[in-house]
């Protein structure tokens, strides 16, 4: 259900308004060749949180200039030849985007900006290759005045701190948190469905907190902010495993004949304490003796899991305090200590590859087909084409967003057309100007102020600004102003029939890719993996579970649970792993053969000749739960167990000859 504008959307489209008119009335009275630039980089830099703000204006003024200057390298040198520009245009793209496609924070928009820079500025320059410096010098000079325009206004009009809304996001998360611990710790069997969902908001959520800690430390924050923020997000990361785990072995019990009086006690209690706030000391757990018995090591995996939770939520209400206080603490010391999580992130490189040399095709084609029609205007075509293949190009299935791209850019010729003649003519001053744009584009700053409308927002100011085409003295040609906008549509519609013919396949795809990569790493690192490389083999598990979750919740697809049991598979693994060195012999042998069968299970799930676990792997698991000593190792095999061959009702028989 939509919504209507906060007091903070209203306060953010006044403010952009402001910065863009500022930006169109200096680059007016300097004289430069295309003020509307100004204007429209005000728009794509705006964010209505200051850090955010600064840190999209610096990585578009660098994105610009690398742009800019590939331009004045490559036309020169190769205007003569069209085929060869063309190519390195589409290779510098291609090569480009791929690198911002690898950073997903903030700090891509470098990239992105240099990908496409190049085609907006070089081809059309082709004509005049000589005059290419001075249109890469206005164009930067343009772009930096909007950028400064739109900083200077955020940072001094009613400033919005990133903290704040982080720490807003992050009390949310936790919110939505505890609905899944709630339902899970009250032993609820018709729990199922708000669990299920809570698990891809969650997952979502993580990856959304990744932009707002990348731009934290461009606001006016300590180090220690910015740290804190890093921890909570790793920790939030980390107890998503967590409560799915301690989920799956409370519904084992169940299944098993219910959950002991003494662990349903404990569970009540801490199900109370996160309700409360999580004020005050948390719940004292007991821990029940070590037993090899399937209930009792379900009973001691559950209070493995309730222990690891307690833990971690008391680290996140705590960060998340922290980063709510005026003046923090340098310090912090954590609860939860069993494990760490690098920073390692999964990187579908294939994903990427296709995705940007299909993005690199598309833009020589285009270029060749201007080339060989001789079309004055086909440069525009080619350069919105290169835009839109680029700002979707991370996209599972970017046709949808392309043809919506291509369908406000419509909507911006149609009202470009009313404002070049009908409105412009009768503005005599600026000040006049300024009265004619207030009313549209205090409502398209609404749009761009939320994120759902953002991508309809965002064409309606920038595109609108451009298709205008605002000068210092108005003169306006029908035929110039129609084929001029009209290349731009056209670009964009072979961007969206190229995506179509050439990018069928969506998040059905990506998400085979991201469950099978998972299973690779668990084959290639259950038996024999390093310990010092198990952070980064945690993070990118972990990394992979927000990427695969939304992706299921899209495609209502229940493949692989959620896509929470091969990541509890793959960290029980690193625990057995990380335990082995202080068993004896007898215990190691046992768990080095569980290692080998589950690594040589999903070693057969990549090759296709298996659809389910082995017997034997569940007759290995029991006889290793008959030997090990640790409470860690017993959790850990009885998590492998659970997320194996759910519902584990009743153990295996113990054998010696598995």
């Amino acid at each position: 259900m939509g919504s209507w504008p906060s007091g903070r959307d209203w306060i953010f489209s006044v403010k952009a308004f402001i910065a863009a008119m500022l930006a169109l009335w200096i680059a007016l009275y300097l004289g430069l060749p295309r003020p509307y630039w100004a204007m429209g980089s005000v728009y794509i830099v705006a964010h209505p949180l200051t850090g955010a703000t600064r840190s999209k204006a610096l990585y578009r003024v660098l994105g610009t200039l690398l742009g800019a200057a590939a331009g004045v390298a490559i036309v020169p040198s190769l205007v003569n030849a069209p085929t060869l520009l063309m190519a390195a245009v589409a290779i510098w793209t291609g090569c480009l985007l791929y690198v911002a496609l690898l950073h997903r924070t903030p700090r891509s928009y470098v990239f992105m900006l240099a990908a496409y820079t190049l085609p907006l500025v070089a081809l059309p320059a082709v004509d005049n290759p000589a005059g290419i410096f001075d249109i890469a010098v206005a164009r930067a000079e343009e772009i930096c005045l909007g950028i400064l325009c739109a900083s200077v206004v955020g940072a001094l009009v009613w400033p919005a701190s990133v903290a704040d809304v982080l720490r807003d996001k992050s009390r949310q998360w936790m919110g939505d948190a505890a609905l899944w611990a709630g339902d899970m710790l009250s032993a609820s069997p018709g729990a199922q469905v708000t669990r299920h969902h809570s698990r891809h908001r969650l997952a979502a959520d993580i990856l959304a907190l990744d932009q707002l800690i990348s731009q934290l430390s461009y606001d006016t924050e300590t180090a220690a902010r910015v740290r804190a923020a890093r921890e909570l997000r790793g920790r939030m990361t980390m107890l998503l495993p967590v409560l799915s785990s301690l989920a799956a072995a409370v519904e084992s019990l169940q299944a098993a004949g219910g959950v002991p009086a003494p662990l349903a006690a404990q569970m009540q209690a801490v199900k109370a304490w996160i309700e409360a706030g999580a004020v005050g000391a948390p719940p004292t757990l007991a821990e029940t003796p070590l037993e090899a018995s399937w209930d009792a090591a379900l009973v001691t995996a559950a209070e493995d899991r309730l222990a690891q939770m307690v833990a971690l939520w008391t680290d996140c209400v705590t960060l998340c305090r922290s980063i709510g206080e005026r003046h923090m603490a340098h310090t912090w010391a954590p609860e939860f200590q069993r494990w760490d999580v690098g920073r390692a992130r999964h990187y579908d490189h294939g994903m990427l590859l296709f995705s940007t040399v299909t993005v690199a095709m598309a833009i020589f084609t285009m270029g060749m087909i201007w080339i060989w029609m001789g079309w004055a205007d086909g440069a525009g075509a080619v350069a919105l084409g290169a835009i839109s293949c680029c700002f979707f190009a991370a996209m599972d299935e970017p046709a949808p967003m392309i043809r919506s791209f291509f369908t406000w850019n419509v909507v911006c010729l149609l009202i470009s057309m009313v404002f070049v003649f009908a409105v412009l003519p009768v503005a005599h001053d600026f000040e006049m100007l300024v009265m004619m744009f207030a009313v549209p584009y205090l409502i398209i700053g609404l749009l761009v102020a939320q994120p759902r409308l953002a991508m309809i927002g965002m064409p309606l100011a920038v595109v609108t600004a451009n298709d205008i085409g605002i000068q210092g003295a108005y003169s306006a040609n029908f035929h110039t102003f129609f084929n001029t906008n009209v290349a731009g549509i056209a670009g964009i519609l072979f961007a969206l029939v190229w995506t179509l013919a050439l990018r069928p396949f969506g998040t059905r795809a990506a998400t085979r890719r991201l469950v099978r990569a998972g299973w690779g790493d668990i084959a290639a690192n259950a038996v024999g993996g390093k310990p010092e490389s198990h952070a980064s083999l945690r993070a990118r598990m972990l990394d992979r579970l927000a990427q695969l979750v939304p992706r299921l919740a899209a495609s209502e697809s229940e493949v692989s649970a959620d896509g929470f049991s091969e990541v509890r598979v793959g960290l029980s693994t690193l625990a057995l792993q990380r335990e082995m060195p202080d068993m004896p012999a007898d215990q190691q042998h046992a768990v080095k053969r569980v290692l080998r069968s589950v690594s040589g299970y999903y070693k057969a799930r990549l090759d296709g000749d298996a659809d389910a676990p082995p017997p034997a792997l569940r007759t290995r698991l029991a006889n290793a739960r008959q030997k090990v000593g640790s409470r860690i190792a017993m959790a850990a095999l009885v998590e492998m167990q659970v997320a194996l061959f759910p519902p584990a009702v009743s153990p295996a028989p113990v054998s010696g000859k598995a």
